[in-house]
Protein backbone atom coordinates (compact mmCIF):
# COMPACT_ATOMS: atom_id res chain seq x y z
CA UNK A 1 0.00 0.00 0.00
CA UNK A 2 1.70 3.69 -0.50
CA UNK A 3 2.51 5.47 2.24
CA UNK A 4 1.49 8.81 0.50
CA UNK A 5 -2.00 7.74 -1.29
CA UNK A 6 -3.46 11.12 -0.86
CA UNK A 7 -0.78 12.45 -3.04
CA UNK A 8 -1.33 9.83 -5.89
CA UNK A 9 -5.42 10.29 -5.55
CA UNK A 10 -5.02 14.29 -5.15
CA UNK A 11 -2.81 13.82 -8.77
CA UNK A 12 -5.66 12.02 -10.17
CA UNK A 13 -8.37 14.63 -9.23
CA UNK A 14 -5.95 17.08 -10.52
CA UNK A 15 -5.43 15.13 -13.76
CA UNK A 16 -9.35 15.05 -14.70
CA UNK A 17 -10.03 18.41 -14.05
CA UNK A 18 -8.35 19.27 -16.44
CA UNK A 19 -9.26 16.46 -18.79
CA UNK A 20 -12.96 17.99 -18.17
CA UNK A 21 -11.33 21.30 -19.27
CA UNK A 22 -9.50 20.26 -22.63
CA UNK A 23 -9.14 16.21 -23.63
CA UNK A 24 -6.58 16.91 -25.71
CA UNK A 25 -4.36 19.21 -23.31
CA UNK A 26 -1.50 15.97 -22.01
CA UNK A 27 -1.54 14.67 -25.17
CA UNK A 28 -0.57 18.27 -26.99
CA UNK A 29 2.02 18.82 -23.99
CA UNK A 30 3.87 15.57 -24.42
CA UNK A 31 4.69 16.56 -28.42
CA UNK A 32 6.14 19.87 -27.28
CA UNK A 33 7.46 22.42 -24.48
CA UNK A 34 7.02 26.24 -26.12
CA UNK A 35 6.71 28.23 -22.72
CA UNK A 36 7.76 32.36 -22.94
CA UNK A 37 8.84 32.28 -19.54
CA UNK A 38 11.96 31.22 -17.12
CA UNK A 39 10.96 31.68 -13.71
CA UNK A 40 14.01 31.62 -11.10
CA UNK A 41 12.42 32.07 -7.68
CA UNK A 42 13.04 30.68 -4.23
CA UNK A 43 12.53 26.69 -3.28
CA UNK A 44 10.29 27.88 -0.41
CA UNK A 45 6.88 26.05 -0.64
CA UNK A 46 4.77 29.16 -0.23
CA UNK A 47 5.94 30.15 -3.58
CA UNK A 48 4.56 27.76 -6.29
CA UNK A 49 5.52 29.74 -9.49
CA UNK A 50 3.00 28.29 -11.98
CA UNK A 51 0.08 28.77 -8.71
CA UNK A 52 1.26 32.13 -8.64
CA UNK A 53 0.94 33.46 -11.58
CA UNK A 54 -2.06 31.47 -12.75
CA UNK A 55 -0.25 29.50 -15.51
CA UNK A 56 -0.81 25.65 -16.73
CA UNK A 57 2.18 23.21 -17.33
CA UNK A 58 4.03 23.98 -20.01
CA UNK A 59 3.69 27.88 -19.61
CA UNK A 60 6.44 28.47 -18.03
CA UNK A 61 9.80 26.78 -17.21
CA UNK A 62 10.67 26.64 -13.68
CA UNK A 63 14.10 26.82 -11.75
CA UNK A 64 14.48 26.36 -7.76
CA UNK A 65 16.65 27.44 -5.07
CA UNK A 66 17.49 28.45 -1.26
CA UNK A 67 16.72 32.55 -1.85
CA UNK A 68 16.27 32.65 -5.73
CA UNK A 69 20.13 32.69 -6.03
CA UNK A 70 22.07 32.87 -9.58
CA UNK A 71 25.27 32.05 -8.60
CA UNK A 72 27.96 32.23 -11.66
CA UNK A 73 29.27 29.00 -10.30
CA UNK A 74 26.27 27.32 -10.13
CA UNK A 75 26.28 24.89 -12.94
CA UNK A 76 23.15 23.75 -12.67
CA UNK A 77 21.26 27.31 -12.71
CA UNK A 78 23.46 27.73 -15.30
CA UNK A 79 22.28 25.10 -17.33
CA UNK A 80 18.46 25.73 -17.13
CA UNK A 81 19.01 29.48 -18.33
CA UNK A 82 21.42 28.17 -20.74
CA UNK A 83 18.51 25.61 -22.03
CA UNK A 84 15.95 28.21 -21.59
CA UNK A 85 17.81 30.72 -23.94
CA UNK A 86 18.96 28.50 -26.71
CA UNK A 87 16.50 26.17 -26.71
CA UNK A 88 13.30 27.05 -26.01
CA UNK A 89 13.72 30.27 -26.89
CA UNK A 90 12.26 32.21 -24.10
CA UNK A 91 11.40 35.66 -24.15
CA UNK A 92 11.44 36.70 -20.44
CA UNK A 93 13.66 35.63 -17.58
CA UNK A 94 11.62 36.55 -14.61
CA UNK A 95 14.03 36.33 -10.84
CA UNK A 96 11.29 36.03 -8.21
CA UNK A 97 12.04 36.60 -4.42
CA UNK A 98 9.80 36.82 -1.49
CA UNK A 99 9.21 38.88 1.71
CA UNK A 100 9.46 36.97 5.18
CA UNK A 101 12.22 34.50 4.13
CA UNK A 102 13.94 32.75 6.75
CA UNK A 103 17.84 32.87 5.14
CA UNK A 104 17.56 36.61 5.20
CA UNK A 105 17.19 36.67 8.59
CA UNK A 106 19.58 34.32 9.17
CA UNK A 107 21.81 36.55 7.03
CA UNK A 108 20.86 39.43 9.47
CA UNK A 109 21.33 37.80 12.63
CA UNK A 110 24.36 35.80 11.61
CA UNK A 111 22.48 32.44 12.85
CA UNK A 112 24.17 29.29 12.39
CA UNK A 113 22.58 26.87 10.19
CA UNK A 114 25.40 23.84 9.14
CA UNK A 115 26.10 23.42 5.70
CA UNK A 116 23.50 25.81 4.15
CA UNK A 117 25.57 28.57 5.77
CA UNK A 118 28.08 28.35 2.49
CA UNK A 119 25.02 29.18 0.50
CA UNK A 120 23.67 31.79 2.25
CA UNK A 121 27.44 33.53 2.43
CA UNK A 122 26.12 34.86 -1.06
CA UNK A 123 23.07 36.77 0.66
CA UNK A 124 25.45 37.94 3.30
CA UNK A 125 27.31 39.80 0.88
CA UNK A 126 24.54 41.33 -0.50
CA UNK A 127 23.61 42.48 2.44
CA UNK A 128 27.56 43.34 2.93
CA UNK A 129 27.26 45.36 -0.68
CA UNK A 130 24.68 47.59 0.23
CA UNK A 131 25.42 48.66 3.89
CA UNK A 132 25.10 51.95 3.23
CA UNK A 133 21.58 51.55 2.35
CA UNK A 134 20.59 49.14 4.94
CA UNK A 135 22.14 51.02 8.29
CA UNK A 136 20.24 53.04 10.11
CA UNK A 137 16.99 51.08 9.23
CA UNK A 138 14.61 49.09 11.66
CA UNK A 139 15.01 45.52 11.73
CA UNK A 140 11.72 45.00 10.24
CA UNK A 141 13.05 47.41 6.97
CA UNK A 142 16.19 46.03 6.60
CA UNK A 143 14.46 42.62 6.53
CA UNK A 144 12.14 43.65 3.51
CA UNK A 145 15.19 45.89 1.64
CA UNK A 146 17.23 42.97 1.68
CA UNK A 147 14.99 40.64 0.27
CA UNK A 148 14.41 43.14 -2.66
CA UNK A 149 17.91 44.06 -2.75
CA UNK A 150 18.64 40.31 -3.14
CA UNK A 151 16.51 40.22 -5.99
CA UNK A 152 17.71 43.43 -7.92
CA UNK A 153 20.90 41.35 -7.36
CA UNK A 154 20.17 38.43 -9.05
CA UNK A 155 18.92 40.66 -11.77
CA UNK A 156 22.43 41.84 -12.19
CA UNK A 157 23.67 38.04 -12.14
CA UNK A 158 21.56 36.80 -14.73
CA UNK A 159 22.19 39.55 -17.15
CA UNK A 160 25.86 39.30 -16.63
CA UNK A 161 26.08 35.65 -17.51
CA UNK A 162 27.78 34.58 -20.95
CA UNK A 163 24.24 32.53 -22.06
CA UNK A 164 22.38 36.13 -21.90
CA UNK A 165 24.88 38.41 -22.99
CA UNK A 166 25.41 36.28 -26.03
CA UNK A 167 21.78 36.06 -26.67
CA UNK A 168 21.46 40.10 -26.84
CA UNK A 169 24.70 40.09 -29.06
CA UNK A 170 22.82 37.56 -31.52
CA UNK A 171 19.73 40.17 -31.43
CA UNK A 172 17.41 37.74 -29.35
CA UNK A 173 14.41 39.40 -27.74
CA UNK A 174 15.05 38.64 -24.67
CA UNK A 175 13.66 40.55 -21.12
CA UNK A 176 14.88 40.26 -17.87
CA UNK A 177 12.41 40.66 -14.45
CA UNK A 178 13.17 41.18 -10.86
CA UNK A 179 9.87 40.60 -9.05
CA UNK A 180 8.87 39.79 -5.15
CA UNK A 181 6.17 38.09 -4.06
CA UNK A 182 3.93 38.75 -0.46
CA UNK A 183 3.74 35.66 0.97
CA UNK A 184 0.84 37.68 3.42
CA UNK A 185 -1.68 38.35 0.83
CA UNK A 186 -0.62 36.33 -2.42
CA UNK A 187 0.23 39.61 -4.52
CA UNK A 188 3.46 40.00 -6.40
CA UNK A 189 5.30 43.38 -7.21
CA UNK A 190 7.32 44.89 -10.33
CA UNK A 191 10.92 45.80 -8.57
CA UNK A 192 11.08 48.27 -11.68
CA UNK A 193 13.91 46.44 -13.23
CA UNK A 194 13.18 44.82 -16.56
CA UNK A 195 16.52 44.76 -18.64
CA UNK A 196 16.51 44.04 -22.67
CA UNK A 197 20.02 45.08 -23.69
CA UNK A 198 23.31 44.63 -22.82
CA UNK A 199 23.75 48.60 -22.11
CA UNK A 200 20.68 48.35 -19.61
CA UNK A 201 22.39 45.38 -18.06
CA UNK A 202 25.90 48.29 -17.86
CA UNK A 203 23.74 50.58 -15.98
CA UNK A 204 22.12 48.49 -13.26
CA UNK A 205 25.44 47.21 -13.03
CA UNK A 206 26.39 51.06 -11.93
CA UNK A 207 23.77 51.96 -9.42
Amino acid sequence: MKTLKRLFDKNIEWANSINEQDSEFFMKLSRQQAPEYLWIGCADSRVPANQIINLLPGEVFVHRNIANMVVHTDLNCLSVIQYAVELLEVKHIIVCGHYGYGGVRAALENLEHGLIDNWLRHLKDVGRFHADKLNGRSYDEQFDMLCELNVVEQVRNVCNTTIVRDAWERGDKLSVHGWIYNIKNGILRDMDTEITTRSESAELNEQ
